[in-house]
């Protein structure tokens, strides 16, 4: 039978859109974690003179640019406290498709193992980026909190593990992982950890943590500026680790053509140098989480402040998250994405990502009351 990939999740709520569109005021979308406030003014200054040393005219280069690559580095050791050095760094076109695209690429590293561990509860991509490469998706469970329970892991499925996928802060629950353990865990069996970190300047309880923090042996960090910098469709990524690994996926991406336009990294750049910038918006994303969960209160709906990330991860009353889903959309305009779009786990929640500007939170909360 021919591979026929699944309805893509976010579609399936187009009929919840018109019915909170037809709301006065229209709607709310809180169902993707789209980035709705301005990026930094240094970013829109580089993209406005765009071409200043040719930098739309030829080729860039697959790795990235030295400027671009020591821009990553600086923010690592100032923002995290660990040092990487700017040729351990490569950038990738987001950070979506280099999580669809690794799997298949390590596969061919590899051949002899044909699994990618990830989240029962997670990020679709991961999942998906095992099925596109042919091979074995298998979830890890999940324990207290969401957190990750890699004593779980079948032997067997570890055996035969290509890749464990983490994700700290994670989405849709927003839970912290120890990635010192995750990190140990590879490393004992030869199975590469990547680490995906896109939210961790939203780290809510302790200190914003990699996996770089427990060397850079047998794992990858990734990252992005989709949410740091409200960037999403600028689509700068980066992934350092391993030198070895960072070194064959930058040499297999490069024969396929994958480069970041040359102005956007630029822009990049000059976004990852302007933490004031990343600073505000953190406390902008603090605010909307709070502000959410009184929403949410009113309609008789318990939501947990995350450890980190941007989304709420409400329980639904009866542990009905497509009959809440259609009761916000109804009386609220709010749409919010079931928890079932994150795996089967996740069936009885619902996902709220705070990507509105608070006068549209507020007109949720006035329906509501009203």
């Amino acid at each position: 039978m021919s591979f026929r990939p699944p309805k893509y999740p976010y579609e399936r709520l187009d009929p919840l859109r018109e019915k909170a569109a037809s709301l006065e005021g229209g709607g709310v979308d809180l169902s993707v974690g789209n980035p709705c406030d301005p990026p930094s003014p240094a970013v829109l200054e580089v993209l406005g003179s765009a071409d200043e040393g040719g930098a739309t005219r030829g080729y860039p280069t697959s790795r990235g640019s030295l400027t671009a690559r020591r821009a990553v580095a600086e923010w690592f050791g100032r923002r995290l406290d660990v040092e990487v050095a700017p040729e351990q760094v490569a950038l990738c076109i987001g950070t979506k498709e280099l999580v669809a695209g690794l799997p298949a690429w390590l596969h061919l590293r590899d051949p002899s193992r044909d699994t990618v561990l990830f989240p029962e509860l997670a990020y679709p991509t991961y999942e998906m980026g095992a099925l596109l490469a042919g091979l074995r998706a298998v979830p890890v469970p999940m324990g207290e909190g969401w957190h990750l329970r890699l004593d779980a892991i079948e032997e067997a499925d570890a055996e035969r593990a290509l890749l464990l996928w983490v994700n700290s802060p994670g989405n849709p629950a927003g839970q912290v992982e120890d990635l010192g353990a995750a990190a140990a865990w590879g490393r004992e069996r030869g199975v590469l950890v990547a680490s995906d970190e896109c939210y961790v300047e939203q780290t809510w309880q302790g200190r914003p943590s990699t996996i770089l923090h427990h060397g850079t042996g047998g794992v990858l960090a990734v990252h992005s500026l989709s949410k740091r910098s409200n960037l999403a469709g600028m689509r700068f990524g980066w992934y350092t680790g391993d030198p070895e690994v960072v070194e064959f996926v930058r040499e297999v991406r490069q024969h396929a053509g994958f480069m970041v336009p040359g102005a956007v990294q630029r822009a990049g750049a000059a976004a990852l140098g302007d933490q004031a910038h990343a600073d505000a918006q953190r406390e902008r994303y603090r605010e909307r989480l709070a502000f959410l969960r009184d929403v949410l209160a009113r309609a008789g709906v318990g939501a947990p402040m995350p450890e980190g990330g941007i989304y709420l991860w409400a329980p639904a009353p009866g542990g009905d998250a497509w009959a809440l889903a259609e009761r916000l959309a109804a009386e609220a305009g709010l749409v919010v994405s079931p928890g079932e779009f994150y795996g089967r786990a996740g069936a009885g929640h619902v996902r709220v990502a705070a990507v509105a500007p608070m006068a549209r939170l507020e007109l949720v909360a006035t329906r509501l009351a009203s």
